[in-house]
């Protein structure tokens, strides 16, 4: 189902229920797409692009083209 609209973003549970639904219905499920869009709340279009950023993100991360966070521990923040 194609829409003009503009794409809102994905919330926390979403995203979640995302993981789950594709842990769920892996690559051989028929009709993947459409299960884990009835799960999540959207159509098969955005899931579908939200698995492709998802793709690329980890793609970066390999490559290390993401720099690590710098955590910061209790003993950082007593010095």
């Amino acid at each position: 189902m194609a829409s003009n609209a503009t794409p809102r973003g994905w919330t926390a549970k979403e995203n979640k229920e995302f993981e789950d639904a594709l842990a769920i219905y892996d690559q051989d499920t028929p009709d993947r797409w459409m299960n884990v869009a009835k799960v999540v709340g959207r159509s098969e279009d955005e899931v579908k692009r939200h698995y492709q950023v998802l793709v690329e993100d980890v793609l970066r991360i390999e490559r290390g083209s993401v720099p690590f966070p710098k955590y910061t521990t209790k003993d950082d923040n007593m010095r």
